[in-house]
């Protein structure tokens, strides 16, 4: 018997109508990326979504699960890394990822230079910000993040498009809005000192219970998980 996903086909639809009501009360006519974290998810629940709805960017938080999902998933799926990545760890899944979303260190940005050269790639990355300030959470504190995103510059293997964070836990939603704002300015002042860097930078923020604030604030990339695998 197939497997019933219509749980799916509701959540997906719901998350969708909310980040497009969302992008049409900031007055935004631009898209916004939906990164599935496949985090609480199954190959057959992300296959699902890919051939279904068309969801093709999954976002992986730890490489063990990222290598045993990659065998089972259909190549067209655009992997992203989401999570805290070890410098060990940059050789396994350097050629299997479209971006690295939480650089966090010179010295991982060196590592995945190194192995992307390997590979004959340059990686697409993001410089991970810890807005809120939090000891027990990755990512540099908001007033070194130009200093990084200046390092990574001279890697000729590493493409920096943009920023990523992950928002303190907030009772209420509209308290989201303080830390998204503080990484949408953040990425204008440092981009707009970057004159050879043109592109609007990729703002990733936002998750199940915030990905609407984010979306308010700029972000041009939301990561959904939890919400979306809900029976």
């Amino acid at each position: 018997m197939a497997a019933d996903f219509s749980y799916l086909d509701r959540n997906v639809g719901e998350i969708r109508a909310r980040m497009d009501a969302a992008r049409a009360r900031a007055g935004r006519t631009d898209e916004v990326q939906l990164i599935v974290a496949a985090k609480s998810g199954t190959p057959e629940e992300l296959t699902y979504l890919f051939e279904r709805h068309g969801v093709r960017d999954i976002g992986e938080n730890r490489v063990q699960q990222l290598l045993e999902h990659y065998e089972q998933l259909p190549r067209e799926i655009n992997i992203h890394f989401i999570g805290h990545l070890q410098t060990n760890k940059v050789k396994y899944i350097v050629d299997k990822v479209c971006m690295i979303h939480s650089v966090d260190s010179e010295r991982l940005a060196a590592e995945i230079d190194k192995q992307a050269k390997k590979h004959g790639i340059v990686m697409r990355v993001l410089v991970e910000v810890n807005v809120g300030e939090e000891e027990n959470k990755s990512g540099v504190m908001p007033s070194e993040a130009e200093a990084l995103c200046d390092a990574i510059g001279k890697y000729p293997n590493l493409s920096l498009c943009g920023l990523m964070t992950m928002a303190p836990n907030c009772e209420e939603k509209a308290d989201y809005l303080k830390f998204f704002e503080k990484i949408y300015r953040l990425s204008v002042d440092i981009w707009g000192k970057n004159c050879d860097n043109k592109e609007r930078p990729i703002l990733s923020m936002g998750m199940s219970g915030s990905f609407e604030e984010a979306i308010a604030s700029g972000a041009t990339a939301v990561r959904v998980g939890r919400k979306l695998f809900e029976k």
